[in-house]
């Protein structure tokens, strides 16, 4: 017969409790306590823990009421994350041990961030709960996190959600030093591929600002901490590549580069 559960979780980088209503479940109470549950910490975001206790809802609770109602299937709706998730690639470094064994050093790009965490894609197993040192290859900023989710297999690679151990707002550089301007402008690049062949190209700068852009429609591929030049007119200057996108998704084709002199203005834009 199908039973109603109550089971109470803890975040694991704080004292914060959940309590979850499990409903219509045919599952025994040792199989309740040996699974492990999604919610969601106000303060950590999205967290999958194993419960600290479990009762069937026949039986005296906690005073506290229940949160939420969940099943084993449920996943917190997006508004309810405490920050929300954006589309920016940063590429990173992704590092592990266990026990001081079984190091692994693995590059990658996370896909999906936000101020508690992000989604990558890892070739490297892992497993819900494992901790990882996660390097944001443009700043060299590090930060401890816990593997809170594990998704699919996307062109032989994992997707991995993981949670930072304190919330970090400025880690994925979210902050800009200031607004981008939403506008194409024609511009001639010059760069070496990842072949070390040199290239001429003619493409699209959007999104533009004093300090960078992100162009688009580039054939030729290059690597994050590559220099190329982009010419405007009888204008042009250096930038350093600090992101690529990668093959399959929508960045596919575009690069985001910086200025390294900010004071050469090759965009015809006066900025504020």
């Amino acid at each position: 017969m199908a039973t109603d559960y109550i089971v109470r979780l803890k975040c694991p980088y704080g004292d914060q409790e959940q309590l979850l209503v499990l409903e219509n479940r045919n599952e025994t109470l040792d199989q309740i306590l040996g699974t492990s549950w999604d919610f969601e910490c106000t303060v950590h975001g999205v967290q999958r823990e194993m419960p600290l206790e479990a009762k069937r809802k026949s039986l005296p609770a906690s005073p506290n009421p229940p949160r939420k109602k969940a099943k084993e299937s449920d996943r917190p709706a997006p508004q309810q994350r405490s920050s929300k998730r954006i589309s920016l690639h940063v590429p990173v470094w992704v590092s592990s041990s266990s026990r001081g064994e079984n190091i692994f050093h693995e590059e990658t790009t996370a896909l999906l961030v936000n101020n508690n965490g992000g989604l990558l894609t890892l070739s490297t197993p892992l497993a819900l709960g494992d901790t990882v040192i996660v390097a944001n290859k443009r700043t060299h900023q590090e930060q401890e996190c816990r593997v809170a989710y594990l998704g699919t297999v996307v062109q032989g690679k994992l997707q991995v959600g993981v949670a930072f151990k304190h919330p970090a707002p400025h880690f994925w550089g979210l902050t800009r030093r200031e607004f981008r301007i939403l506008k194409q402008i024609r511009v001639t690049v010059r760069g070496e591929d990842r072949n070390g062949n040199k290239f001429v190209q003619s493409v699209y700068a959007v999104d533009v600002s004093r300090h960078g852009a992100r162009v688009q429609d580039i054939g030729h591929l290059t690597s994050p901490g590559d220099t190329i030049q982009l010419k405007r007119r009888w204008q042009s200057a250096l930038f350093r590549v600090m992101w690529v996108g990668e093959m399959g998704t929508p960045q596919s084709g575009q690069v985001g580069i910086l200025a390294l002199d900010p004071k050469k203005n090759i965009w015809g834009i006066t900025f504020p």
